[in-house]
């Protein structure tokens, strides 16, 4: 997908980079954007939705990603909650030498880093043992700091408590104009997802005729708009489902569905799930 490229710089001495958030007004806008970097992100706790490449879903208690270079993502906190820690890494497949990651010694780290192509989520125990190794690793600095992070990614390619998200299928190109288009489109479904979208309405949002817009944006997207507000309206009802005092007939309809039955069709094909057994796999990961 079309995107701005965000170019990070290590600072002076390191071969990747890591940064630090504990503010958790620190977070504009999220927008639309790529980079040639392996990302890490770990967010100790809070909740809001992934959207990662073609791939929409939302997380609670935190969440540990690790995303493949050139993926198009916005930014991923929705409601973060006091004592606050989010960890980012960023690293080039090179940041230790072209050949680094051929040593027979590696070959755990390097089908983590083919995985991340697809994007990986953490859960279970791992997602905040790892969290906790990353927290650490921000304290330290030079060869300590490199070592850590060899440690943290072996930690992860010897996890098997992890997601493939399939978010791949890019090709992405930069384009300011398409970029635009796409934080107006993905603000407007923010905005009126639980409502009854026209073409006809965001179409108009970024002045084309329907038949352009739904060209254009199944060229960008692979999929039509139909079913990327449908995702994202599932998304948000994943969310929804933790609470026990909704009804799944209330989280219908608040997610923008007026049919029950539409929704549960629609909630199955994307999560491969009924909303019902939606919410019992929650019960299962309270304090997880």
């Amino acid at each position: 997908m079309k995107a701005t490229l965000e170019k990070i710089e290590p600072v002076f001495g390191n071969s990747f980079t890591v940064r630090k958030f504990t503010d958790i007004n620190y977070l504009g806008k999220p927008y639309w954007h790529f980079h040639p970097e392996y990302e890490i992100v770990y967010i100790s706790n809070g909740h809001g939705k992934r959207h990662i490449g073609e791939h929409i879903s939302y997380y609670e208690h935190g969440d540990l990603i690790f995303l493949g270079p050139n993926m198009p993502h916005f930014g991923f906190s929705e409601e973060l909650y006091d004592e606050h820690v989010e960890v980012v890494v960023q690293m080039r497949e090179d940041f230790l030498g072209r050949e680094f990651l051929d040593k027979p010694e590696l070959a755990a780290i390097k089908q983590l880093f083919e995985r991340s192509h697809r994007g990986v989520t953490f859960h279970g125990e791992a997602k905040h043992r790892i969290g906790e190794e990353l927290m650490q690793m921000v304290e330290y600095n030079g060869f300590e700091r490199l070592v850590r992070l060899l440690r943290i990614l072996q930690s992860m390619a010897q996890a098997s408590d992890y997601t493939l998200l399939n978010a791949g299928g890019f090709a992405v190109e930069v384009g300011a104009q398409d970029h635009e288009r796409m934080r107006t489109i993905y603000a407007f479904v923010d905005a009126h997802y639980n409502r009854h979208i026209t073409l006809d309405e965001v179409a108009g949002e970024i002045n084309m005729t329907v038949p352009a817009f739904c060209r254009y944006f199944k060229k960008l997207t692979n999929k039509t708009f139909t079913h990327f507000v449908n995702e994202f309206r599932i998304a948000h009802a994943g969310r929804m489902l933790a609470d026990e005092h909704l009804s799944i007939a209330a989280v219908s309809y608040e997610s923008g569905f007026n049919n029950l039955s539409h929704f549960n069709k629609q909630f199955r094909q994307i999560t491969g799930a009924s909303p019902r057994d939606y919410r019992r796999s929650l019960r299962k990961v309270v304090g997880v």
